[in-house]
């Protein structure tokens, strides 16, 4: 399975209507893509106990997480017309991002 992992801080300025425009993009996305097999969104929690916490120079208040196949699956949504709709209404939108393509496997 290849996890596509975005790390998203979103503008400060960034309105409601912005944030429900980005959302609306990545639904539509997660249910029109044929090769994603499941997109997760979350917000950061914070624990507030010592640690790694204090260590993360960069606040990412969002993470997405999508997941394909194969990493022929990956390539089809990379190529996808709505993927490039969310790459835009991303750097639209961003402060700052990562993404990260990782191949996962159960432990």
């Amino acid at each position: 399975m290849i996890a596509h992992v975005i790390l998203f801080k979103p503008r400060p300025e960034l309105t409601a209507g912005e944030r429900e425009v980005l959302l609306k993009t990545l639904e539509a996305a997660a249910t029109g893509i044929p090769s994603i097999r499941r997109m997760r969104l979350g917000a950061r929690v914070r624990h507030g106990r010592p640690g790694y916490e204090q260590l993360m120079k960069e606040d990412f208040e969002y993470a997405v997480i999508v997941e394909f196949d194969d990493l022929q699956a990956l390539g089809a949504y990379l190529a996808h017309p709505q993927h490039a709709a969310i790459g835009k209404h991303f750097s639209e939108s961003a402060a700052a991002a990562l993404a990260y393509d990782y191949e996962m496997v159960d432990l």
